[in-house]
């Protein structure tokens, strides 16, 4: 599974990325306008229509409102869906956020102002690998963090997935991996939910007390956990004492064990400064 087909490589290195046409407004000529004013409306078009509207309306299974078309600006809580993915498993997934299709949007899915989605089956990319390419060449340089979310559904996918690293790189796509279709959809609401969210959301959470700092530490030599860190800070107080302690002193502690202790000592007499 090594071996790779390099022409994804040719293909975006000689492609060239067009902006988004602008798209010129259409005014509607009067004959349009005298047969839309006389054909007969339904009931779910007069209501879409009483609220400056000219598409219908309809309801999806989780009674969230599904527009379809590009008449009316999009909702900024939901998730735009392009109509190609009404039917894909993974929508079942995404239970707390509202769901929008929209024909209008270049990607699979719209989960902020700046950052889109494109789904990929592993197993699709498999029969069809010219597909994502011709999808970035659709989407352009459109939307700041662009999301390639591939579904794992083949049982030797490590050539694929390198593959799709290449392209990741050289396109400017933020490569998410599920391995099932209940994962993607927690993994496209994720995106939805956390829009908002500050950048320490996200970050790690660096404690204030020093007791806690070092015990951090500590844990970063392999062999020793947080429970090892701790008993070994009750039984000599201070990293002092620690540093100076003998490999056969470091042995006695209860739970650390001759392996964990001699890697412990090594590590606490190499220099601290690399020269």
């Amino acid at each position: 599974m090594d071996d790779y087909d390099d022409s994804f490589d040719m293909a975006l290195a000689t492609m060239e990325i067009p902006t988004a046409p602008k798209v010129p407004r259409m005014e509607p000529s009067s004959n349009q306008m005298r047969s839309t004013a006389t054909k007969p409306q339904t009931k779910a078009t007069q209501q879409s229509v009483s609220q400056g509207e000219t598409k219908p309306i309809e309801e999806n299974p989780a009674g969230t409102t599904v527009t379809t078309g590009a008449k009316t600006p999009a909702n900024p809580h939901c998730i735009l869906v392009h109509p190609k993915q009404r039917g894909n498993p993974i929508l079942k997934s995404i239970q707390n956020c509202p769901l929008e299709f929209r024909d209008d949007i270049i990607p699979d899915y719209v989960v902020g102002r700046t950052t889109c989605i494109l789904y990929l089956s592993l197993k699709y990319h498999t029969l069809n690998p010219d597909y994502i390419c011709q999808r970035l060449k659709e989407l352009g340089k459109m939307y700041e963090l662009r999301v390639l979310l591939v579904q794992v559904d083949t049982p030797e996918p490590q050539g694929a997935i390198k593959s799709l690293t290449r392209i990741s790189l050289l396109a400017d796509l933020t490569l998410m991996l599920a391995w099932n279709a209940e994962e993607a959809g927690k993994m496209i609401e994720t995106y939805k939910l956390f829009e908002k969210r500050p950048p320490d959301w996200i970050m790690e959470r660096v404690d204030s007390n020093p007791h806690q700092k070092l015990c951090a530490a500590l844990t970063n030599i392999k062999p020793v956990n947080k429970t090892d860190a701790v008993t070994l800070l009750q039984n000599f107080g201070n990293l002092e004492n620690l540093i100076n302690a003998s490999e056969d002193r470091l042995s006695q502690v209860i739970g650390l064990g001759p392996r964990k202790a001699k890697k412990l000592y090594k590590t606490l007499q190499e220099p601290f400064l690399a020269k």
